[in-house]
């Protein structure tokens, strides 16, 4: 038998079958289409969280540039390639590829979510769906049967046309969009109402995607314009809402400084209140049951008023809250050399480092100090604030309560270079002793200064006297000011709402058809759900149960 002479017996090379070139324009739609799929924003979303950890884990320049100066002395062979153009180690949050992918997430989500509007107005706009040739195949199907071999076709159809009429009234009235709709099969006219109901799911799914957008534009509105001042105060010392009076301050590029409002605050007194045996619980004595920080809020036109600040219960003035966020004590401290002339006299704030507020602190005193051969030198001191003083099996000391019970100051003596000579920002909170001599501590065997309220001690080596004037509390207050908080907020339960409303409004179909037997009429009941519904059958069953009653 002869075989076509285009058949292809796989000795020879097969014709290649080729897709025709996309060309620009259909390369930028496959990556439209692509970019605004919903798997690339999910994609987009969980990049951007792990483009962040950078910005946890190293040192930022707009969040601590002390500390990036420091990171690139720690390490200064790797710090030029983590800064180097494109990656942008220590500016994470404002580099080329962070932004990049939050850009691309904005369009992403836009490009989902505008077409699912256009496509939720339509299907909002139309009709319910036709009712299926056979309903058999639906959830919750079920059938009954009229009876009535007397009736003629015409009282049949009659019947047929009213029981479709009354399933229509039922489920309007549970809030469905009916439909009435006639269609002949086999020449028998099958009379039915097709419902739907539950648009609000889709609804509610839009209003989450839309408001997850909102507080995306949201954060970064208030990243450009934000501003975030941090003060410490002594009890008896004043603030001013200048740029030039905080001790940190993070804003964003477009931050108009003048806009800040020329306010000051005093804090008069800190109170804290601990708990004690009659509070009735043993275990939680000394633990903190609140702060309560009495301010004096002086306004640009000199008048003053009274105020309080609590933890999470801040004072909001002028536009800006002001949160207290952190306290412990500051032991004023004076410092005289031989001759008795005062070179230092200020209330340092100790850090605490641990909840019987143990505290590490450092003085730095660098100027006034003569040395053994008459010749100017600095002085440092590094030391521990007990509040309330007990002995360890050591040797060394503890606090074993918060409060003001047996105070003791213990200081470490350096003389030296404090370093803060050579144009490098130091932290007011370390000492750095690289250049400087030990005079007293346990690291050369020798006694620590130890003093108590009111007490004067002598300095090594005839350096001068120090005394401890007075322990009074600090405390640090944070100024906050960012324009989108508001709509953060409204945005954020928007979108809970949003998925409340998507995961309990169920979407579903409903069919009742009346279809002419010879005998009489059949009522056929069925519905569809779009996505689980576990209560669809029961709502079939309500709907016959509602039906019959009517009739």
């Amino acid at each position: 038998m002869s075989r076509p002479s285009d058949y292809d017996d796989g000795s020879g090379a097969a014709a290649r079958v080729e897709a025709p070139e996309l060309g620009l324009k259909g390369w930028l739609r496959w990556f439209w289409r692509q970019l605004t799929s919903m798997r690339v924003a999910l994609i987009l979303l969980l990049l951007l969280a792990v483009a962040a950890i950078p910005g946890s884990l190293l040192p930022q320049r707009s969040a601590d540039p002390n500390g990036v100066i420091q990171y690139e002395q720690d390490h200064p062979e790797l710090f030029p390639i983590l800064d180097a153009f494109p990656i942008q180690a220590f500016d994470v949050y404002g580099s080329v590829w962070f932004s990049a992918i939050y850009l691309l997430l904005f369009i992403s989500l836009i490009g989902c979510v505008l077409p699912r509007i256009v496509h939720h107005w339509r299907a909002w706009r139309g009709q319910p769906p036709k009712t299926p040739a056979r309903l058999q195949r639906m959830a919750g199907f079920s059938e009954v049967r009229v009876s009535n071999p007397e009736a003629t076709d015409a009282e049949r159809a009659e019947f047929a046309e009213r029981a479709v009429e009354v399933a229509a009234e039922v489920l309007r009235k549970l809030r469905y969009r009916v439909q009435v709709q006639r269609v002949t099969r086999r020449g028998v006219e099958e009379v039915s109402v097709s419902a739907e109901r539950g648009y609000l799911r889709e609804t509610g799914n839009l209003l989450f995607h839309l408001s997850l957008l909102g507080v995306l534009i949201s954060v970064g509105i208030g990243g450009v314009f934000t501003f975030n001042g941090q003060k410490v105060l002594v009890e008896g010392e004043t603030m001013v809402n200048q740029l030039i009076d905080y001790d940190t301050v993070n804003s964003g590029r477009s931050f108009d400084t003048e806009s800040l409002e020329p306010f000051s605050l005093r804090l008069d007194g800190l109170d804290v209140t601990y708990m004690t045996p009659e509070d009735g619980n043993v275990s939680a004595i000394g633990q903190v049951k609140d702060y309560t920080a009495s301010m004096t809020l002086i306004d640009p036109d000199g008048s003053e008023s009274e105020h309080t600040i609590r933890v999470n219960h801040p004072l909001r003035v002028h536009g800006s809250p002001i949160y207290l966020i952190a306290n412990g004590y500051a032991p004023k401290i004076t410092v005289r050399n031989a001759e008795g002339t005062v070179v230092y006299s200020e209330a340092m704030p100790f850090i605490p480092q641990d909840t019987n507020m143990t505290s590490l602190g450092v003085v730095k005193v660098p100027y006034g100090i003569m040395d053994e051969s008459g010749e100017q030198t600095q002085l440092g001191l590094r030391g521990f604030f007990y509040p309330t003083k007990s002995d360890l099996d050591t040797g060394a000391f503890t606090s074993n309560y918060p409060d003001l019970e047996n105070p003791v100051l213990t200081l470490d003596v350096f003389v030296g270079d404090l370093g803060i000579d050579n144009g490098v920002p130091q932290s007011v909170y370390a000492l750095d002793t690289g250049a400087m001599e030990q005079l007293t501590g346990r690291a050369i065997d020798k006694e620590s200064l130890e003093l108590t309220p009111g007490q004067t001690v002598d300095l090594p080596n005839g350096l001068g006297t120090i005394t401890l004037e007075a322990v009074p509390r600090y405390a640090s207050f944070d100024v906050m000011r960012n324009p989108a908080q508001q709509w953060i907020l409204v945005f954020a339960l928007l979108a809970l709402g949003g998925l409340l409303w998507s995961l309990f409004v169920a979407r579903r179909r409903m069919w009742v058809k009346a279809v002419p037997t010879e005998d009489g009429v059949a009522l056929q009941y069925a519905a569809l759900a779009r996505g689980d519904d576990p209560s669809l059958e029961r709502a079939v069953d309500d709907l016959k149960q509602l039906h019959r009653e009517r009739l």
